[in-house]
Parts: C-alpha cells; structure tokens; sequence
C-alpha cells in the first residue's frame, strides 16, 4: 500500500445502498461497498445514502418517502455496530475516528422529494446524524427543477424556473440547521440560485465537468465558477457516462485516467480547494481501475502520477469537503 494513501483519510462522499433487503455488510457481499472492501482499499469513511426515488407529489406519496428515509437513515447509523466502526455526524468525530484507525460510518438523505412541504423534516434528519441532503433527484420537486425532468411522472423540461419559494426558504432551513446543501441532479438554473441565496458553501457530491464530457448531470464552467464563488467543493464522481462520451450504439467506458482528468479540469478552472472525489459505487459509478472500494488506492496513484503531493491528495479525498461542513456547522451554531 502506498504511504500517501495509507495516511490520509479517504473520504467517499457518495455511497448508495441496497434497500430494503440489505445485505451483511461487515461480509463480503456483491455489492461494490462493504467493511472488507473498505478496509482492503484503505477507505476511511464512506457517506451512505438514504437514497428516494421520485414518485407521487401527494401527501401520501411524501409521508412514504419521509418513512423511507428516515429508516434508510437509521439503518445506515446502525452499521457503526460493526467493531472497529464508528458512526460519525461532525467533522472533529470523523477525524478521531481516522486517528483511532476506525472506519467511519456517515450517512445523508438524496432527493428533497421526502420533505414534500414540511421543513421539520431538515432538523429531523440533521438530528439522524445526516451530513447532506441532494436538493433533487431526476424529476421536479418541492425543491427544485431537476437537471433530469422525468416525462413519465408528467414533468414539462422545466417547473419553478430553478428554485421554488418553498426551495429558498429550505435552503435557508437546511442553513440554519446545519445540513450541506448538495446540488447534484439539480437543474442549473437551481443551483446557479442557490448559490445566490446560501448563506454557507455547498457542494456537488458526484459530479462531473461538462467541458471534458457534456452530460446533464454535469456542471459545466460558470456553473463550477459559481461553486467556487460560494466556496464549496464539487466532488468528481466516477459514473462513466459523466466523464467520456460513450461510442455510437455503446455504453460509456471510463477508466481512473478519465476520472483524474475531470479532477484536473477542475483544479486548473476553480482552484485545488474547490475539488474533491466520490464513486457513486452502488448507485451507477464504478471504472475500470476504480471497480469497487477495494481499489480506491489506484486513484491515488493516479495523482502522484501527475504530481499531486499528499497535502494535495489530502484536500482531494477530503480536507477540502471537511472544510465546508465545518462552515456550514460554525454558520448554524
């Protein structure tokens, strides 16, 4: 194992997880995130996702996703039972958790479909222990426009314009609470607003750089300079169709090399500070290189190719990410 990678805390921003019938993840299993897999590729801490998918926007269909997520969300704390584990809701708990030589156990809710209409929901889910709420998923909320309308539950291309009142005032909430604002899946016209309107930084926990690869799921350059105006982080994130095109009549092939070059675009565009890496895994990412969490070393070894340094390397897996969390906590005490 390499010494870079074994001293610093590798964080991954973007975990999804099989539900409701999930496996024993202290065991390998198949999926490509388990505590064997961690421990083999060194991964210090993953953020699991208590992830929603669209549905109904009716009361029935919100009171639904609430129950789901906040269940996701209690299933992915009780991981931490796991020895040698530690389920960790603040940045200073996750960096005594690396310096014991635990892995870190963390989780956030994907899609403010599960709020529907009730802020109570953000104070709910920070009290949980969740770290991050994606403003959206593909489809129009409460929230938001979608970067990814979906045509099958009625959505025209676009809703609210960007942000929906409603998705002002929950900024302002999830502010005042303490939860990052992730804007992954959000139309651009929402988060160019919401990064306006925050009063802390927020972040682009899987993504990619739309100048390298057009996809909707991408941030393309005014939007990575607003990110940076605002001082938060986009996090590349390693779903193939985000980094290279795929062929005609081909699915998209990426490899760890395609991954590092969205990292460098964006390092070159917005500065070191404002980039840091995720895989999706479980949820659509994984390249060749970068197939499952026992590989996390190869990206790594990727950016000492390319003279990153391990200061550098360390902002990347995530000092810069750390960094904006404890903003987003001093900003809500």
């Amino acid at each position: 194992m390499n010494d870079i990678h074994a001293k610093t805390l590798v964080l991954d921003t973007h975990i999804d997880i099989r539900w409701p019938e999930t496996p024993d993840w202290t065991q390998e299993t198949r999926q490509l995130v388990d505590l064997p897999k961690m421990r083999q590729g060194q991964m210090s801490a993953a953020i699991f996702i208590a992830y929603v998918p669209q549905g109904r926007r009716d009361a029935t269909g919100h009171a639904q996703a609430a129950a789901r997520a906040e269940a996701m969300l209690r299933h992915i704390q009780a991981r931490a039972a796991a020895p040698g584990t530690r389920f960790c809701a603040t940045p200073d708990a996750l960096e005594a958790c690396f310096a014991a030589g635990d892995t870190a156990v963390l989780s956030a809710v994907e899609n403010g479909y599960a709020m529907g209409h009730d802020l109570t929901r953000i104070a709910a889910w920070r009290e949980l222990g969740a770290v991050y709420l994606t403003l959206t998923h593909d489809g129009h909320n409460e929230i938001s426009d979608s970067a990814r309308p979906k045509a099958n539950l009625g959505d025209a291309p676009a809703e609210h314009g960007g942000l929906s009142a409603f998705g002002e005032t929950a900024i302002a909430e999830m502010n005042r609470q303490g939860l990052m604002v992730d804007v992954s899946h959000v139309a651009k016209s929402g988060m160019l607003r919401a990064a306006a309107i925050s009063r802390t930084p927020f972040v682009a926990t899987h993504t990619a750089c739309v100048a390298l690869c057009p996809h909707p799921r991408g941030l393309d350059d005014e939007q990575l300079d607003a990110l940076r105006a605002c001082g938060g982080v986009a996090q590349i994130t390693a779903v193939p169709a985000f980094l290279k095109a795929a062929p005609p009549n081909g699915a998209s092939q990426a490899d760890v090399a395609d991954l590092v070059d969205h990292i460098d675009y964006a390092v070159r565009r917005i500065g070191l500070d404002h980039v840091g890496i995720s895989s999706d895994f479980d949820g659509g990412g994984a390249v060749a290189g970068w197939a499952n969490a026992a590989q996390c070393e190869a990206i790594t070894l990727e950016l000492i190719k390319r003279g990153y340094g391990a200061r550098e390397i360390g902002l990347l897996w995530s000092g810069n990410f750390i960094r904006v969390w404890r903003q987003v906590l001093r900003f809500s005490a």
